[in-house]
């Protein structure tokens, strides 16, 4: 699996999330262009974005919007 800058590439929904996954803030960039100003990480979706190698950054944009329904 290809290194992934989490600080400097461009991230789009086919970015493969990988096991050098960082919450960075080009990472909430990312997020808040897809969500607005108002997206905050919590907790368990860090978590979850730990446990998320192999998957794309869009599929964490749809389990955030799943989570986000919830509350």
């Amino acid at each position: 699996m290809e290194k992934v800058d989490w600080h400097k590439n461009h991230i789009d929904e086919n970015t493969l999330i990988t096991d050098s996954y960082k919450t960075t803030q080009n990472v909430r960039r990312y997020f808040k262009s897809q969500f607005g100003e108002q997206f905050k990480f919590d907790r368990d979706f860090m978590l979850w974005m730990k446990s998320a190698t192999g998957l794309t950054m869009g599929d964490a944009v749809q389990e955030w919007a799943k989570r986000d329904q919830v509350n």
